[in-house]
């Protein structure tokens, strides 16, 4: 989230796409209501059901699931053929001037460099042309053939009204009048804000589905502005922590790489992981201090043992040398190259895609561990109805995990603020907590490596665990360790510009660096609303003194990007940040706090990557340099742009790949486009556990709309059968006008929706005959992944639908 919750009320325009946050995040969705009633914003809600969220936009667009892309590209195209584009922001703060080099083309819906046989693209064609300087060429009159600005208006050139409509099946009337309300966001006085959420991300095209709204917002000028940015909401809690701590399998903490086979050192990881400057005006913050990062991170993990004469043991670290994601590990287990896993805090049996491929996969495994505070779908699935148990090889062990409740620590939200939280009751019976749980086995396993010996114990044997208690070691040695501490005076660091690369310095999250100081711990601070003259002197909702952010204490991202090259916001009602002469003031200033904005070595706003500017063309995604509509695998029309490359060319098919048959449906056999979604009184799958929220939603159901259902003969309350290519739900119709025909491709399609929430345990299976055995949505789900992070398909596929 670029910028942060409380900022949305500072939004002239809002679009929220993939999202219902009226429902999934009511708390902050009140920063919504106070930008519509106070500033007169207008809400602007494309979703293919008609929510809370729709009631009180003020205009709803019923969009065909997993077709954003074509949504967004329409609008980039309105804002480029009407030069409604902020024309100063985008020459000066985008690479809309950068000189793409010769080889780069697009046709027939596949870019230069293509191999139909491995399913993948050489990017080397997606660059910039490069002068004698090293640096890429620019022409800042946008004139130039190969410049990205004319590459981009070609591109979405075919995103005409009518061929949005064709996609998305939103009328051409009403996308006219959004693109209307849009266009006028151009001006500097005017701000718009996208909020998305995982209907966004669940997607064979995810990436690209957030990437086409980013940069609709970089052509308004409206990255890095109060009340602008490309919001996602990742939840008031924790989801944003995760990702930043590095819960995805490419990551180390701090969104740096893993090393990759072959990087033999430091220098091989820095020369291929970290940015290289393409503009002679760009800080390049990141890749300069890439090396100071991970010698900090390295140095916090093996202590003593990680010294210069052994590369700070950079030798330690694994290397993976094939993709590691959720859904790889599973195809892994399906064919029997993965012994054990390991589940904490989440359920594989529920949220995986095709959920009996993935109890298979689980079936497979020697030894499974669910740490979870109640039992689960993954620590119940060798039970499961009408799963034979002594074909199961799978020996589970259930360790009780405390709830959030029952620990304090901190949570990050969507906006990057750390708030620490109390522990509300002790642990329940025999449950641990998670970190406690895993430094037990971890010195366990250091313990049989010191008295057996193994393979590779050093780096095992080097890993420290620097605590009062290692068995048991408080949040708060963990958050002051994430810190990170100057070894040669044993202070905390305070702030990320003063972490080296000869291992004097530590630091377990770079971005972290400042929240917790000798001090104290500021992510506890709650200077809150009651003096905001003294708690918000800017007025702009930044509160620098509640709680911290990330990164240091920064409440919107890149707000150099928020005032004209002279230094003057671009709005004064809405500032970022301002230069006052002699320094920048406002918001923490995401640049150097003294440099002279009419310094003609002054950096660029985009301080983090090469370019210095924001990326309207880009080679860091492996799908393609600009968005592009692709229909997700199942689909029941052909792209109207390319029947030819109808779905995502790069798309991962693991099934393919792994020599196993495709299992799509087609529309002839599969003819209703369904997607998966939560429910409000639902807290995923604990739930299932809790009296009073079982009662608020007692039974499973899919939402089909009143038209469908007539043809059918289904009424509310009825039982149906939902059935896709790879199995089968069975549950309550609830007959509904929040979902309806449309028009796609010149012919009716219907889309129906399915809650998330329910499986074989808890209250409601144990009084359902079946004990639950066709609930699970994701039954019906593809194993399919974007190419891009491998995320599964969760939010557009095709099922059948009949009444039982």
């Amino acid at each position: 989230m670029t910028n942060h919750w409380r900022d949305i009320k500072n939004a002239d325009l809002i679009l929220i796409n993939g999202a219902n946050p009226a429902e999934a995040h009511p708390v902050g969705f009140q920063w919504f209501m106070r930008a519509k009633l106070d500033r007169g914003a207008k809400i602007i809600h494309a979703d293919p059901r008609f929510t809370r969220t729709s009631a009180v936009a003020d205009t709803y667009l019923r969009i065909r699931t997993g077709t954003d892309v074509a949504y967004f590209g329409g609008l980039i195209n309105h804002v480029l053929q009407n030069k409604l584009y902020q024309s100063d922001y985008v020459t000066n703060y985008t690479n809309a001037s950068f000189i793409v080099k010769q080889g780069y083309d697009f046709k027939d819906g596949l870019f230069s460099g293509y191999s139909s046989a491995n399913r993948t693209y050489n990017i080397s064609s997606w660059s910039y042309e490069v002068g004698a300087d090293g640096f890429a060429k620019r022409d800042l009159t946008l004139q130039d053939p190969r410049s990205v600005f004319q590459l981009m208006k070609a591109h979405y050139s075919r995103y005409t009204p009518d061929m949005v409509s064709s996609i998305t099946g939103i009328p051409v009337d009403q996308f006219n009048k959004v693109a209307d309300l849009v266009g006028q966001m151009g001006k500097p006085d005017k701000v718009m804000t996208i909020v998305y959420a995982v209907g966004l991300t669940h997607h064979t095209t995810g990436g690209q589905l957030i990437r086409s709204g980013a940069l609709l917002q970089l052509l308004l000028g409206n990255m890095g502005k109060p009340g602008g940015g490309m919001n996602a909401e990742r939840g008031h809690a924790n989801i944003q922590g995760n990702t930043d701590h590095a819960i995805s399998w490419e990551l180390l903490p701090g969104y740096m790489r893993i090393p990759a086979p072959g990087q033999k050192n430091l220098d091989d990881y820095v020369a291929q992981s970290a940015s290289k400057k393409s503009d002679p005006n760009s800080w390049n913050f990141f890749g300069t201090n890439y090396r100071k990062f991970m010698v900090s991170l390295l140095k916090g993990w093996y202590g003593s043992a990680a010294t210069k004469d052994n590369e700070f043991a950079f030798h330690f670290v694994p290397k993976p040398g094939q993709n590691s994601s959720w859904m790889s590990i599973y195809d892994q287990a399906l064919k029997n190259k993965m012994e054990g896993v390991i589940l904490s805090g989440m359920t594989a049996a529920s949220i995986g895609p095709d959920s009996n491929q993935v109890q298979q996969a689980l079936s497979n495994l020697k030894w499974l561990v669910v740490m979870d505070p109640l039992p689960t779908t993954s620590s119940e699935f060798w039970r499961a109805p009408g799963v034979d148990s002594s074909q199961v090889k799978t020996e589970v062990f259930m360790l009780p995990t405390t709830h959030w409740i029952e620990k304090d620590g901190s949570f990050t939200n969507s906006g990057r603020w750390a708030q620490w939280k109390d522990q509300v009751i002790p642990p329940q019976g025999n449950a641990r907590h998670d970190h406690w749980i895993l430094a037990d086995l971890f010195l366990r396993v250091k313990d049989m490596y010191k008295q057996q010996g193994g393979k590779f114990a050093d780096a095992i044997m080097a890993l420290t665990l620097d605590y009062k208690d290692p068995l048991k070691p408080d949040l708060d040695e963990i958050a002051k360790e994430i810190n990170g501490k100057d070894l040669s005076t044993g202070k905390q660091m305070t702030s990320f510009a003063n972490l080296k690369d000869d291992g004097t310095t530590t630091a377990g999250d770079w971005i972290y660096t400042g929240a917790y100081l000798d001090t104290g711990n500021l992510m506890k601070r709650r200077a809150g609303i009651q003096d905001p003259t003294t708690n918000d002197p800017t007025g702009m909702g930044f509160y620098p003194n509640w709680a911290w952010s990330w990164p240091l204490n920064r409440r919107v991202l890149y707000n150099r990007a928020s005032a004209d090259l002279n230094g003057k916001p671009w709005d004064a009602t809405r500032p970022g940040i301002s230069w006052n002469g002699t320094r920048w003031v406002g918001d923490v200033p995401d640049y150097p706090v003294t440099m002279n904005p009419h310094d003609p070595k002054a950096y660029l706003p985009f301080i983090m990557n090469g370019e210095g500017v924001g990326r309207l063309f880009s080679n860091s995604m492996i799908d393609g340099p600009f968005p592009e509509h692709y229909e997700p695998v199942e689909s029941p029309v052909a792209n109207p742009l390319h029947a030819s490359t109808s779905a995502s060319p790069v798309a991962f098919l693991y099934d393919q790949a792994a020599g196993r048959a495709n299992r799509f449906g087609t529309p002839q056999e599969f003819p209703y486009i369904a997607t998966s979604y939560r429910l409000t009184e639902h807290e995923h799958y604990v739930t299932q556990h809790v009296p009073h929220l079982v009662q608020l939603q007692p039974q499973p159901f899919v939402e089909i709309p009143s038209e469908l259902a007539q043809t059918k003969g289904i009424k509310t309350g009825d039982k149906v059968r939902v059935l896709s290519k790879r199995g089968k739900v069975e549950v309550l119709a609830v007959v509904t006008k929040r979902l309806g025909p449309m028009t796609v491709a010149g012919q009716t399609v219907f889309q129906i929706g399915i809650p998330i929430h329910w499986g074989y345990v808890g209250i409601p299976a144990d009084s359902d005959p079946n004990h639950g055995r066709y609930w699970l949505a994701n039954a019906l789900t593809p194993f399919v992944g974007d190419a891009n992070s491998r995320t599964p398909e969760f939010k557009a596929f095709l099922v059948n639908l009949e009444k039982m």
